[in-house]
């Protein structure tokens, strides 16, 4: 079934593409799925051309209306090549995890060529039997690298399904017919485009404000003091999201680099259910704890406590019946504390917090901060952008994925990861589950965590506590 979507980026779309003006702020996903066998490349390559034909995404690119006249918009690349995106190397022996990951950074980091579809998948072959089961065979991964403009984790999910099989034969499937491609737009088309583009939006902003203004003094009218009261609310909560940041709160991950380095490592799905039962909560206040209890360990490991650090969390808001392109989540940022001890209370005192979070009147504002933003000089808008997001010190995102086996191109899926971008954080964890296991990708910026080993052992470390408060 071929998918609906926007030509033109919405302005928090418009908002990721326009801040990697500085590099360090690149919103790039990149997946790893760890199959069980090789996989048929020709019956991936037709998968994800079939795929392209119904997710219009994919047969796409951006351009950028001079002048910021309007948003960027969505235009069909009329010599769009799968050969290009879908790509097969081979690791050398003796082809471990490690090999594989260290293969895959130099890709995450890598820009786009934007004159081209913003997605690139790579299929390495040569890796080696799980050390932690009795197999034998050479299993691969495919790496799927997506820009965040086309999608975000959620969304991700669920254009995966274009591509997955339930059963190990790879099934035919009738083939979805090409959209109809745009017509080529020359440099006028696409200003006087942008330029109707943009009268229409703020033509449709000056019909809603009269009936918003109506309301509001309808609602002072009736109750003043309440309309007072949830106003003020608003404007707080509102700076609350755009306050400036100085400096990380971390006395460790201070520099940023463009340097990433990739771990992953796994957590039993049932055993941090478990442990957040034990807590009234739930697997995401399990897996932020354990995240928070890691990091505090690293920074002890160095002398070096810390009372709370900052992290960015995106809250999502996609809805039943929302594309599965763009993004529909809120980019929480706030302090945690490090110093709860107790695992319990501190899943207890971390799930309250996100909660709270959850509830702020300005996440409803985002895609309207994000328009003020789009407004203003590039450069404008990527200095306070990154000078928010630098001084933030981590990332958490929290994904669900697959409750039951999938196969990719006749491999089973044994693994998959996620690997999120740390936009100007020292680090980026994110969880994806996939059947039962808690897939936990790290990212970390090479400048800020220079001993990545010692890291990851800690953040194992504290899901190991948490595990522990459930069994």
């Amino acid at each position: 079934m071929t998918q609906r979507f926007e030509a033109h980026m919405s302005d928090a779309d418009a908002l990721m593409w326009l801040i990697e003006k500085d590099p360090v702020l690149r919103s790039t996903i990149v997946a790893v799925a760890i199959l069980d066998s090789p996989p048929d490349i020709g019956a991936l390559r037709a998968r994800f051309a079939d795929a392209s034909c119904a997710i219009p995404r994919l047969r796409q690119r951006v351009l950028s209306p001079p002048m910021r006249l309007g948003p960027p918009r969505w235009a069909h690349e009329p010599n769009f090549d799968i050969d290009f995106h879908v790509r097969h190397l081979h690791l050398p022996a003796p082809g471990s995890e490690r090999q594989l990951f260290d293969a895959v950074a130099p890709i995450a980091q890598a820009s786009f060529d934007r004159a081209r579809p913003l997605w690139e998948c790579t299929v390495f072959d040569g890796l080696a039997p799980d050390p932690a089961s009795s197999g034998t065979a050479t299993r691969s991964a495919v790496v799927l690298k997506v820009h965040h403009s086309v999608t975000d984790g959620v969304g991700g999910i669920e254009l995966l399904t274009h591509l997955v099989d339930f059963e190990r034969d790879v099934a035919p499937r009738s083939k979805t017919p090409l959209s109809p491609p745009s017509e080529p737009l020359d440099a006028l088309d696409l200003v006087l485009e942008s330029a109707a583009h943009t009268a229409r939006r703020l033509l449709g902003i000056a019909r809603r404000v009269p009936a918003s203004a109506w309301n509001v003094l309808d609602a002072a009218r009736r109750d003043p003091a309440g309309t007072a009261v949830q106003a003020a609310a608003t404007l707080q909560s509102i700076g609350k999201i755009v306050a400036p940041a100085t400096a990380p709160l971390s006395p460790l991950l201070l520099e940023r680099s463009l340097g990433r380095r990739l771990d992953a490592f796994d957590v039993p799905l049932d055993d941090l259910k478990r442990a957040a039962k034990m807590a009234e909560g739930s697997v995401n206040d399990a897996f932020v704890a354990g995240v928070v209890g890691g990091l505090d360990r690293y920074h002890r490991r160095y002398g070096a406590p810390a009372g709370e650090l900052r992290v960015t969390m995106p809250i999502n808001l996609r809805r039943d019946g929302d594309a599965a392109g763009g993004n529909q989540f809120a980019p929480a940022r706030f302090a945690v504390p490090l110093d709860i001890a107790d695992p319990i209370e501190r899943m207890r005192a971390l799930g309250a917090l996100v909660r709270t979070w959850r509830m702020e009147p300005a996440l409803g504002f985002t895609g309207a901060l994000a328009g003020v933003l789009n407004r203003l000089p590039t450069s404008t808008t990527t200095a306070l952008f990154g000078g928010m997001l630098k001084c933030v010190d981590f990332v958490t995102s929290n994904v669900p994925g697959a409750p039951v086996p999938v196969f990719l191109a006749g491999g089973r899926v044994e693994r998959f990861y996620a690997f999120g971008p740390p936009s100007g954080a020292a680090l980026n964890v994110t969880l994806l589950s996939h059947v039962d296991a808690c897939c936990v990708g790290v990212v970390t910026d090479t400048a800020a965590v220079p001993d990545p080993d010692a890291l990851v052992s800690d953040l194992r470390a504290g899901f190991d506590e948490i595990v522990a408060v459930g069994t």
